[in-house]
């Protein structure tokens, strides 16, 4: 099979694990813990933590032996560690996350994969879509921590050791990245190789030609947000609905009958991102400069990010490329004839639900929670909200810490660069950077704030995390 196809394959593949932008992590009551789900909300979680859409990437005991193959001093400390040790420190360099419905001991698969029955890990949407904050996990976060790409250059090397073949991620990663800073991903170009292997009625059609991809890292929105949203994506081109979140589980292996046999679980998913709600800032506030802060983000920010609070108000505005100035290349990756497959397919039943085959620029998104949802903007370029609000003040490279959370910026806690250290020099630890100078990376752009004084920033910072 040739190479591109290889890749063509994976991403349609890979791309069910990510969902970008459509399926984060919540619990199920007690009650469907014990029985059945009886809402759809509670359904559409049902499906999306049991039921492996995918083959597996790699199964327990690869997990279990990626020790071996990690760099010094980290592999002695693996050697003397124990085996829930060794985990602990495998879901630290890989930004996974332990599952609040764990019920073993630590035995089963993250929050992210789903065991196939024989050992297998399966990765469905939550690997991407299951975040945590000040190591808590909410639900509807981003995984701001996922290192998609050292965990699959890790298994290649586990499973040559081993003996076993590898994957379709495997294949792919050789000549596609996944993500080139963790915590981002390199999605844009699943819903292009999606169109690559299908008719309009979604059925398997091998004979299409090979889509250009243009390479870049995307930073997933906070779920909870979509409720308030009638079009998905930050370029919105895309209508909301449950079918446009089916796109992303096309593996060849599933044909078209398999697909639209699923439509009424995808309902049920939709209904259960729809429930999720946005969380309350922990930590103390400033009741009266958050309100002073308030008026001035009526007065300037709530024309494009909407109002809060009883009687609130959320436009969905459109903000074109050189008026919002933030970095282009996701608006021009996704070229006219992509989003027209999407126009005419079953996924839209047919142009029934609108498609925008040339948005101008990028949807103002709403801010709930957005205390939490750090890092900013559409590709993650920005660590934390002062950063937003200081335009001239951000970094040029910035490494967070894992679990640390920035009261003041509210935001990631980070150590910034005027460049990315020349010690740092291999592909594992030069990812848990961020460098803003790479293409596609830029935090340039939303200079709104520059017409606000530094008391008014302050206030509205204090202002934003009541949101």
């Amino acid at each position: 099979m040739p190479a591109g196809l290889h890749a063509a394959l994976w991403l349609i593949k890979w791309t069910a694990c990510c969902v970008a932008a459509v399926l984060p992590m919540a619990s199920l009551s007690a009650e469907a813990r014990a029985g059945e789900p009886k809402s759809p909300a509670e359904r559409g979680y049902r499906v999306l933590v049991t039921k492996p859409f995918l083959p597996p990437d790699f199964d327990r005991d690869v997990f279990a032996n990626l020790w071996t193959v990690w760099p010094e001093p980290l592999q002695s400390q693996a050697r003397e560690a124990d085996a829930a040790e060794r985990r602990r420190m495998a879901f630290s360099r890989y930004g996974l996350i332990e599952s609040p419905d764990e019920r073993n001991g630590g035995s089963e698969p993250a929050l992210g994969y789903v065991d196939d029955g024989r050992g297998g890990w399966v990765m469905n949407c939550l690997a991407c879509h299951a975040g945590k904050v000040a190591g808590s996990v909410i639900p509807g976060l981003p995984n701001s921590h996922f290192a998609l790409q050292t965990l699959t250059e890790d298994v290649i090397r586990t499973k040559a050791a081993l003996g076993r073949p590898p994957s379709h991620l495997d294949l792919a990663v050789l000549k596609i990245p996944l993500g080139t800073s963790n915590g981002t991903t390199n999605s844009v170009v699943f819903g292009i190789a999606v169109g690559a292997l299908r008719d309009r009625e979604m059925n398997v059609d091998r004979s299409r030609p090979a889509e250009n991809l243009i390479h870049h890292d995307m930073d997933a929105p906070p779920l909870w947000n979509v409720r308030k949203k009638t079009r998905l994506y930050c370029d919105g081109h895309a209508p909301k609905s449950h079918r446009v979140l089916m796109q992303f589980m096309l593996l060849p292996t599933n044909d078209g009958e398999t697909v639209r046999g699923w439509e009424s679980s995808f309902r049920d998913v939709l209904a259960w991102i729809e429930s999720l709600r946005p969380p309350k800032y922990p930590w103390p506030v400033d009741a009266a400069l958050a309100g002073r802060g308030e008026q001035v983000f009526v007065e300037h920010c709530s024309r494009c990010h909407g109002t809060y609070g009883d009687g609130g108000e959320y436009p969905e505005r459109m903000v074109p490329i050189d008026v919002i100035g933030t970095d282009p290349v996701r608006l021009k990756a996704l070229a006219p004839e992509h989003r027209r497959k999407l126009a005419e397919s079953w996924m839209t039943r047919y142009g029934a639900d609108r498609v925008d085959l040339e948005p101008a620029g990028y949807v103002a998104p709403p801010l709930d929670g957005v205390w939490a949802s750090a890092p900013y903007f559409h590709n993650g370029s920005v660590p934390t909200l002062w950063h937003v609000l200081h335009p001239r003040e951000r970094p040029a490279v910035w490494l967070r810490t894992e679990d640390g959370y920035d009261r003041e910026k509210a935001g990631l806690e980070v150590e910034t660069f005027d460049r990315l250290p020349p010690d740092v020099t291999a592909a594992a630890d030069r990812r848990r950077y961020f460098d803003t100078t790479r293409p596609g990376k830029s935090a340039a752009g939303h200079n709104f704030p520059d017409v606000l004084n530094a008391d008014e920033k302050q206030a509205v910072l204090e202002y934003l995390k009541t949101l």
